[in-house]
């Protein structure tokens, strides 16, 4: 058992009969009244962000989760397949564990996290930065030149994604997956 004092990003805790992860806490101190911890968790059941504000010093009971590298292989049909790095089984992966799966080309390694009590698959995570080829790009029209001016490109992946534009076909861009935005040219 942990209590709101062990709360920080990233912790998987079970409540409300389905594991959480913590993406945003908050401790607070008012003036007048208690303490309290005012978080955003994310459900792996569902994938629905929830705010819960937990009284501090409240006992929380955490999940056992592991993070596996997994290499990918190819999709098809029926799924996601990936290779363990140090076992080198293949598993499956339904398309709904994983989030920005348009991102994702073959040969990407990628956390598979794991409940480690119940051997369940609760989600995939790319990884932070991917980089990736610019297939085809909208053309730069005169007089846009004014700063932060974006247009659409099409990855090699067939992701769209909003670049500068000075970005062309065939530049090879650094793209964060966890909020889809252009980072730099590679």
């Amino acid at each position: 058992m942990a209590t709101t004092a062990d709360i920080k990003n990233g912790l998987c805790i079970v409540w409300n009969h389905d594991i959480f992860q913590f993406v945003e806490f908050q401790h607070v101190k008012p003036g007048k009244g208690n303490a309290f911890v005012r978080c955003k968790m994310k459900s792996f059941k569902t994938g629905r962000l929830l705010e819960h504000t937990f009284p501090s010093g409240h006992d929380i009971e955490t999940a056992r989760v592991v993070r596996q590298p997994h290499q990918f292989l190819y999709s098809d049909d029926t799924g996601y397949h990936f290779m363990n790095q140090e076992t080198y089984d293949q598993i499956f992966v339904n398309g709904d564990m994983i989030e920005n799966k348009d991102l994702m080309k073959e040969g990407d390694i990628c956390d598979i996290v794991v409940h480690e009590e119940t051997n369940q698959i609760l989600s995939t995570e790319l990884p932070n930065f991917v980089v990736l080829e610019v297939v085809e790009a909208d053309p730069n029209v005169k007089g846009n030149s004014s700063s932060n001016v974006t247009k659409n490109c099409k990855v090699e992946t067939g992701a769209t994604i909003k670049v500068p534009m000075f970005v062309e076909a065939g530049t090879k861009i650094k793209i964060d997956t966890r909020t889809r935005e252009y980072m730099d040219r590679v």
